[in-house]
């Protein structure tokens, strides 16, 4: 069965807005240029070209049952590169971005050594390399299918020659010093996951999202560890949720690095803390 670009757009936004999902025609037309190849300029000039309608059908089905649109489409944009994505990975967010502006803002000539923990995509990491064309890295998950992941999305933005994926606990197997580690750790209270949104809750892997009891458990693990991976004169830039940036600098300051700075993101939220050597 076919359907025109016209019809399926209003029917798949439709469908959509009474599945309760924001940005209805948005995310129908995102979907639409997937199932055609075309972009929307195309789109718009031909509203009645014929399209799978079949194709088209299954992805606003996924996205009706909540399954992220980034999954569906299988890719998410993050700092204006795009990232391949898959549910053995965090989906990037915008929010996440702000660690990045916050090791430019501290090292604005750039670093030598990049080390990511808990890499998934890779975005951290290989957005840092983007910025920091004499970089090179190493990006860390214990997911050997997000390592995996990652090392593809390195090869596909031509970041492969300038960095390494490890399937390994944290920094359990790295034994080199780094000038800048960036980490977005799993943060949510193990009590909290089940209430996240559907997208959250049911589609993305656990592992990345679940902090333990009190949401701290990779934080200490990681800031026990800086002493041995910064190297004279490093930055780490961790991820936090809301309020934890009041318990993470405390661990930080209990473990001897006196430095530290906090950043938040658009919404005002403290996002990136910036601990010093």
């Amino acid at each position: 069965m076919a359907l025109s670009v016209r019809i399926a757009l209003t029917d798949g936004a439709a469908r959509l807005t009474e599945a309760g999902i924001d940005g209805a025609r948005f995310e129908a037309r995102l979907m639409l240029e997937a199932v055609t190849g075309l972009d929307q300029a195309s789109l718009l000039r031909d509203p009645d070209r014929e399209i799978d309608a079949g194709a088209f059908g299954r992805m606003i089905a996924r996205r009706v049952a909540r399954e992220p649109l980034a999954y569906i489409l299988g890719w998410q944009e993050f700092w204006s590169l795009r990232f391949a994505v898959s549910q053995a990975t965090l989906i990037p967010r915008a929010d996440s971005e702000t660690l990045i502006e916050a090791a430019l803002a501290a090292r604005p000539g750039g670093v030598a050594r990049v080390l990511d923990l808990g890499t998934g995509t890779g975005c951290l990491l290989l957005a840092a390399l983007s910025e920091m064309p004499a970089a090179w890295g190493v990006g860390v998950d214990r997911s050997p299918e997000a390592t995996a992941l990652a090392w593809s999305n390195a090869e596909s933005l031509g970041m492969g020659g300038r960095c390494a994926m490890v399937a390994a606990d944290w920094a359990a197997p790295i034994a080199g010093r780094f000038d800048l580690v960036l980490s977005n750790p799993p943060y949510i209270e193990s009590a909290d996951i089940a209430g996240l949104m559907p997208e959250v809750a049911l589609f993305e892997p656990g592992s990345a999202l679940d902090g333990g009891v009190d949401g701290l458990g990779a934080y200490r693990i990681i800031v026990g560890s800086l002493d041995r991976l910064l190297a004279p004169g490093g930055l780490a830039v961790l991820e936090v949720g809301a309020g934890q940036h009041v318990a993470v600098s405390a661990m930080a300051k209990s473990a001897g690095f006196a430095t530290v700075r906090l950043r938040a993101d658009l919404g005002g939220i403290v996002r990136a803390v910036s601990i010093e050597r």
